[in-house]
């Protein structure tokens, strides 16, 4: 499989890649990394090395650096081969690093700004921080809903295909907790970061740490392209999947 997937994609990383490369490439492929619980130390070991040691799927990982990497390239097919529960695992972990450190770091540059604004503009920066705060809230439910409900269902598809366990009950969970439901209202929480960054751009008056605050907009742009990238492989690699898998059950349940 590696090297068919060599050969099959002229694209920057490859198994042979060295993993130190692969960030002297793209700095921004670091937090990604981070999500397969890789550490730095690499020495001059290759990208297939390294997942070795970790027990990392490699292809996996490679269509994951590359997609990320090149957003023209995206494996919608290659990555439904992948099992279901490989996505949710590194999905979960993505979810882990937005709430426990991109969300943290936007917090802290917010409170930085406010301790060296100036009075004329603490009414501004609250009303920065009380928008955020607003986001915040409204991304945490949206992952916690996934972790808690919708991952949860999809390992719970992946077993009762695997055991094969087709009794009225797991038909009419299908029916009734459908990933189609989810889908359906599934929000693209990077778009409403947009109003966020527009305040800023557009509206926020003339501050004296604007260090402080073109770090804050960076990131918040840094969290809109993560965010867009995370819906596109749940929206277009995730729930297809699971809706096969739905289907599998289904016309299983009907057969015995």
């Amino acid at each position: 499989m590696i090297q068919e997937y060599k050969m099959n994609n002229n694209l920057p990383f490859t198994p042979k890649t060295k993993m130190a490369d692969v960030i002297h490439l793209d700095y921004r492929l670091i937090p990604i990394i981070g999500r397969f619980g890789i550490d730095f130390g690499f020495s001059n070991k290759t990208v297939k090395e390294v997942c070795d040691d970790y027990k990392i799927n490699v292809c996996f990982f490679l269509e994951i650096i590359n997609s990320y990497h090149n957003h023209e390239y995206f494996p919608h097919a290659e990555l439904q081969n992948f099992k279901a529960s490989l996505i949710v695992d590194y999905l979960s972990n993505t979810h882990a690093y937005y709430l426990n450190v991109k969300v943290p770091e936007i917090e802290g540059y917010i409170a930085q700004i406010k301790k060296e604004v100036s009075i004329e503009n603490l009414k501004n920066i609250e009303l920065l921080s009380n928008f955020f705060s607003e986001y915040k809230a409204e991304l945490v439910n949206h992952l916690n809903r996934e972790d808690t409900l919708v991952f949860p269902y999809i390992s719970f598809l992946e077993e009762t295909l695997k055991h094969r366990n087709f009794t009225a009950n797991v038909v009419h969970k299908i029916k009734e907790e459908s990933i189609e439901h989810y889908a359906r209202h599934h929000e693209n929480m990077e778009l409403k970061l947009s109003d966020l960054k527009n305040l800023i751009i557009r509206h926020l008056p003339p501050i004296v740490c604007k260090e402080i605050c073109q770090k804050l907009l960076t990131e918040l742009f840094r969290l809109e392209a993560d965010l867009e990238d995370h819906s596109r492989i749940e929206d277009k690699v995730l729930v297809p999947k699971v809706m096969l898998l739905e289907q599998q059950i289904l016309e299983a349940s009907e057969t015995e």
